[in-house]
């Protein structure tokens, strides 16, 4: 218990606090160890005050009260501005040690100012095709002649693979594109007969210098071939170097090398490097299937580690959009492998503004000293040969601000999570069932409800607002404004509830002490973090670690450091006891924010995404807040507090609905740019005859964000509500981009007729009916290197068999997109068709062909070079022409 003031001067008064302090213990015996309200001292007589002794008395007592007050409150604001310091000053800390300098970046560098000099590199462009590859070898063939060839042999194999990967709803086909395979393998005997496989793409999404995505991981691995080459100890296993050409139109060249390569054979695990952002560290967010050698050789091997396998379970789960060469080599090599990412400034992913000189050299001599470590590990280890027999079970892995590696068995976590969850009941319920336990277990029941309920209906009101007053996507440009608005918000939602709870329990009437409120907090904080502890546990994700850690520490902390939290006699003690798990955690919450961000900004559909940006900010807050209130109920300045936090958030309200933050900007240092993508395209509608019945041109223009052209309108002001087009109801009348992205709405302005100097040729070759009762139909098709089929039946029509898969007596829709490498050569496919003779007579399948030009000359119309020098800077317009025929046979 607190100790009372030793002079009152009236003795009725002595009297009073004394029997209300008793009444406080008896109120809140489950915690026998809580302090009494003080607040009740103001109410000395006039006439004791007028004293001199009594005036000296309470000065002392005012500023004992006001040393007290900074003592709880003050530390807060320093943890948690430490905190975030901390964690900024480790994610831009991006050489943690000392390079072991076998990694040369400035040699990495110039590969990649050579790869992105020549520009955007789609499948297909004589950029990708012949610029690059030819680059890649004569660079192979150097390090090949420079290299140590009494250790080691260098062999080279250019593959050009064809063939097809369903991913579901399109049928992915490609034809003669390009891999570059480099072996690097001890000299003398029959050869590695193991082999450990690093994987990057050397081709970039269209109107993109693709620096990070992905040429700067092709640069590191041109440079880490050089140095392995030239090493003097023959390596145990050999090395695959897959320099692969078609990645962004699908995971082609990935598939062709694993699948018909003869090299894949000796591939145990793998490498794949690839990038979701600009720079920055490197994060390993995959490894595995099952495979916990893989992460302890990272372990022991990385210089720098980052890894994290919370985003492993994130982007397992498909919270994330997108999929990586390590899908295609698990599912269809069934190996395992480490993936690996630069995920930073994710705002320029895929866009002109991914260019070299925003990849800060210190950032490619981590991703290279890493790399290099862990290839280096695995082509000498012995658990490389035997890699199946240690595939058994998962694990945890995370680092501690990239200094060490944190890893253990997903099975050990599990009993370890298991006993804590356990040990965690036991002292909740022990809490609960003591005398007026009653009481306890109404408040531990509704507080968790109150809490999360408000801050849910807080977040969704203002962010609603927001979308209706057009203000949507702020964030975006300003992520701080984001955080203070939504942030301020929840903490004044929470600031209230600690108001209310403390006039309400510690009134004169309930004599419910402030001490156990605080401990009561502390307790359903507590039983939360259980919860999602023994949740995550069932589900078997290895994220399970991150609240074991927020249940260890803050338990341990109030057992053993601060025991109740009137014997702490400051704060500090306490938020210290809470340092190593907050810090972790605040870590992950910027990792969350800074990818989702990004993805958020560049995401299409109906969904409001500042709802989701308002959830994540306000559950973040909840996150930082669980074991941090009950400091709020020990200070006496809550109406202070709660003051300061609704000013927060009605300046930024105010300031947001203003139109102060703008979201997007084209600031050279930093740009935020508007995604938005023109396809000029002329559609041609043919009949059973072949005759042209209808045709019409356009150019589609997609938003790739939630705002659409509410922006965009004032700058042209064509572009309005008055063209838009709903392609849920009209899907045949929009762009095939709505096929790829799944998108709702796109706006159609009328433009002249394009024509391509590659035009498109479909011509049906065959048509003859088979012995077996089907018919059959064959098809030339002539055009660029990047086509779309969209295939129909009617009339009761089947698809029995065709040239991609197995027909198995389809009908309905299929898709297929075909992507082809250099080759102006004619393309063939054919059909299989089992007719419904009775019904027939308008047709049996109806076949949409697009050709989709985006590169060389072919990719530009007078319309979208004026149309496109029409939009603000803030924006990055990607274009394309091409042409649509509809035919029905």
């Amino acid at each position: 218990m607190r100790a009372f003031p030793k002079t009152m001067a009236n003795s009725s008064i002595v009297r009073r606090t004394r029997r209300v302090a008793a009444d406080s213990v008896m109120e809140l015996s489950p915690l026998q160890d809580g302090g009494e309200d003080t607040e009740g001292d103001d109410d000395n007589n006039l006439e004791d005050r007028k004293s001199p002794r009594n005036r000296s008395c309470s000065l002392k007592r005012i500023l004992a009260s006001i040393v007290k007050e900074i003592l709880v409150v003050l530390p807060l604001p320093v943890f948690l501005l430490l905190l975030w310091a901390l964690v900024q000053f480790s994610v831009r800390q991006l050489l943690v040690w000392r390079s072991p300098g076998e990694f040369n970046a400035e040699i990495a560098r110039k590969h990649l100012d050579s790869i992105t000099a020549f520009g955007p590199r789609p499948v297909g462009s004589p950029e990708n095709e012949i610029l690059t590859v030819n680059y890649l070898l004569s660079q192979i063939e150097f390090i090949r002649q420079e290299s140590n060839q009494t250790a080691h042999t260098i062999t080279v194999d250019v593959q050009r693979p064809t063939g097809y990967r369903n991913s579901g709803y399109f049928i992915n086909y490609y034809d003669n594109i390009t891999n570059i395979v480099v072996k690097l393998e001890p000299r003398g005997g029959e050869g590695a007969q193991h082999a450990v496989l690093a994987n990057c793409h050397f081709d970039s999404a269209p109107n993109s210098p693709g620096a990070s995505d992905d040429a700067v991981s092709c640069s590191i691995m041109l440079e880490i071939l050089r140095s392995l080459s030239n090493q003097s100890t023959p390596l145990t296993h050999g090395i695959l170097f897959l320099f692969n050409g078609a990645e962004e139109s699908g995971l082609q060249a990935s598939h062709g090398f694993i699948t018909q390569h003869p090299w894949a054979k000796l591939v145990r695990a793998f490498i794949n490097l690839e990038a979701a952002g600009i720079g920055g560290k490197e994060i390993v967010f995959q490894i595995g299937p099952n495979s916990p050698w893989l992460v302890k050789a990272y372990a022991l091997a990385a210089v720098h580690p980052f890894a994290s396998v919370v985003g492993q379970d994130i982007f397992q789960s498909g919270a994330i959009p997108s999929i990586t060469d390590f899908r295609v080599f698990t599912e269809f090599g069934n190996i395992s492998g480490i993936d690996m990412a630069f995920f930073e400034n994710g705002y320029l992913y895929h866009t002109k503004f991914d260019t070299p000189d925003r990849i800060l050299t210190e950032s490619i001599q981590r991703a290279g000293d890493n790399i290099l470590a862990v290839i280096k590990h695995l082509a000498t280890s012995n658990e490389l040969s035997a890699s199946v027999q240690y595939q058994h079970d998962s694990m945890v892995y995370f680092d501690l601000l990239g200094v060490y590696l944190v890893a253990y068995p997903a099975r050990t976590g599990t009993i370890i999570n298991c006993i804590v969850a356990v040990v965690t009941f036991i002292y909740l319920i022990n809490r609960m069932f003591l005398p007026n336990g009653g009481r306890y277990w109404k408040s531990f029941l509704y507080i968790p409800f109150v809490t999360v309920g408000g801050l849910i209906i807080a977040a969704g009101i203002i962010a609603g607002i927001i979308n209706l007053t057009g203000r949507a996507m702020f964030w975006y440009n300003y992520f701080y404004a984001a955080v203070f608005l939504y942030g301020s918000a929840s903490v004044t939602v929470l600031q209230l509830i600690v108001f209310l709870e403390k006039n309400w329990c510690c009134g004169p009437h309930h004599k419910v002490s402030h001490f156990v409120l605080a401990e009561l907090y502390f307790d359903v904080s507590l039983m939360l973090w259980s919860l999602a502890l023994v949740y995550l546990t069932v589900k078997g994700w290895c994220s399970a670690y991150v609240p074991l850690m927020m249940v260890v520490f803050p338990l341990s902390t109030k057992l053993f450091c601060c025991h109740s939290f009137t014997q702490c006699g400051s704060t500090v003690k306490y938020l210290l006891g809470l340092s190593l798990p907050y810090m972790h955690i605040t870590f992950l919450i910027w990792l969350v924010l800074e990818s989702f961000c990004a993805i958020l900004g560049r995401s299409v559909g109906d969904e409001s995404l500042d709802i989701v940006m308002a959830f994540l900010i306000t559950g973040s807050t909840l996150i930082l807040a669980t074991y941090l209130v009950p400091i709020f109920y020990l200070s006496k300045c809550t109406k202070e507090i709660l003051f300061l936090c609704v000013s927060v958030f009605v300046a930024m309200g105010v300031l947001v609905l203003c139109g102060t933050f703008f979201p997007f900007s084209s600031d050279p240092a930093s740009p935020r740019p508007k995604r938005i993508f023109l396809e000029h395209t002329t559609r041609t509608i043919h009949d059973l005859t072949g005759q042209v019945v209808t045709k019409n041109s356009g150019v589609w223009i997609t938003s790739m964000d939630y705002t659409g052209m509410d922006h965009v309108t004032p700058h042209i002001p064509e572009i309005n509500d008055s063209i838009r087009v709903d392609c849920r109801s009209t899907a045949q009348d929009c762009s095939f981009s709505c096929l790829q992205f799944a998108i709702t709405k796109q706006w159609y302005l009328p433009a002249p007729e394009v024509h391509p100097k590659h035009a498109l040729n479909f011509t049906l070759l065959d048509r003859h009916e088979t012995p077996w009762g089907t018919t059959n139909l064959t098809f030339e098709v002539l055009g660029p290197s990047q086509l779309f089929l969209h295939l129909k039946t009617k009339n009761g029509t089947q698809l029995k068999n065709w040239s991609f898969t197995s027909g198995d007596g389809h009908s309905g829709e299929r898709n297929v997109s075909i992507y082809r490498g250099l080759s102006s050569s004619a393309w063939h496919f054919w059909l299989e068709m089992k007719v419904n003779e009775t019904n027939s007579e308008d047709g049996i399948i109806s076949i949409a062909v697009a050709s989709q030009y985006v590169h060389g000359d072919d990719q530009n119309t007078d319309m979208l070079k004026d149309l496109m020098q029409r939009f603000p800077d803030w924006s990055f317009p990607s274009h394309s022409v091409s042409t649509r025929h509809f035919f029905v046979f």
